[in-house]
């Protein structure tokens, strides 16, 4: 068994890591290869002070890309075992992968794999088509893989509800001026390898509509018009709220992310009630769940799209240096 990973199997598993979601599509992460493994790394230049001050949202992210880039290792049949925030003296360092022993891929890391270049967040309207049952099912069977829940909102009383709480959230979020400025820092209006397209951003919010609206820059619609009249709302969650729960619902929300994707389905990430505290423990109250809400899912069909860009996977790459 090998007991290193070299630098083309990094370099090929980076590929496919960099498709992780991110808040503004940020990308805060960086990979290396040190000792033989692989590691996961934050990058300090691309935090979020105003929207992320704890940095949340970079965990949650860099959690969603050690997803990805454990899936590219088992299915290339070099599956990694995998040690969370590996260095307390380094806390950038978010994990390390070993090589595990060989294995050929599962049906299921397979089918997730395939999905990765597909999956992009949708912020256009949903067609009003109920998610069936099955689909829900593979979405909560997801998040208990990777030692999470994801719990449905369901009812109508009970999304109008959530509906009041995530548009209260909004609203004190974007009293903010730095939060809004820094926002508005990553909406991109010519081509760019990372931030939110105008295009992507979905139509502009109005005041009847049930969820809130970002705000990237996206078109303006008829007035009075609803954005979608019965979305399926999931909330993910971990079981606690510690730096390795926030990387574990990271990969968590990734691999809910890819099975939406492999069923058909169109998702978008509603963060506002997460990144307000208050809102945050209303919303745990709420769905009387044990552990912390990490993520808010809007799940649904919808109109194809595409992926937002990402940088050139070489960028993000810190590669041992050769001695001659």
């Amino acid at each position: 068994m090998d007991t290193r990973f070299a630098v083309e199997q990094l370099r090929a598993a980076a590929t496919d890591a960099v498709r992780a979601p991110s808040l503004h599509n940020t990308q805060p992460w960086r990979f290396r290869l040190r000792d033989g493994g692989i590691e996961v790394l934050v990058d300090p230049d691309r935090r979020l002070p105003a929207t992320d001050p704890t940095g949340w949202g970079v965990r949650i992210a860099c959690g969603a890309a050690l997803f990805n880039l454990r899936l590219a290792l088992a299915v290339a049949g070099t599956p990694a075992t995998v040690r969370l925030r590996p260095y307390p003296a380094e806390p950038d360092v978010v994990a390390r992968l070993v090589p595990d022993v060989p294995r050929r891929p599962t049906p299921a890391e397979q089918a997730l794999h395939a999905a990765i270049p597909r999956r992009f967040s949708n912020r256009a309207p949903f067609w009003p088509d109920p998610v069936p049952a099955d689909a829900r099912w593979r979405l909560t069977e997801a998040a208990r893989a990777e030692q999470c829940w994801l719990e449905l909102v369901v009812g109508v009383s009970a999304v109008n509800a959530f509906g009041e709480l995530a548009r209260s959230s909004h609203r004190v979020l974007e009293r903010s001026p730095q939060y809004r400025a820094e926002r508005q820092e990553w909406v991109r209006s010519t081509p760019a390898p990372d931030g939110i397209p105008a295009a992507s951003g979905g139509p502009q919010g109005e005041p009847q509509d049930l969820l809130p609206s970002r705000g990237f820059g996206g078109l303006d619609r008829a007035p009075g018009r609803d954005f979608e009249p019965e979305p399926l709302v999931a909330v993910l969650g971990s079981p606690g709220n510690t730096a390795v729960d926030q990387v574990v619902a990271g990969q968590a929300l990734q691999r809910v992310l890819l099975t939406a994707t492999d069923s058909g389905l169109a998702a978008s990430m509603l963060s506002q009630p997460i990144e307000v505290p208050s809102a945050r423990e209303q919303l745990r109250l709420s769905l009387g769940r044990f552990g912390t809400p990490q993520m808010v899912l809007r799940v649904g069909y919808g109109q194809p799209g595409w992926p937002t860009p990402r940088r050139d996977v070489d960028e993000v790459l810190d590669l041992p240096v050769t001695r001659s």
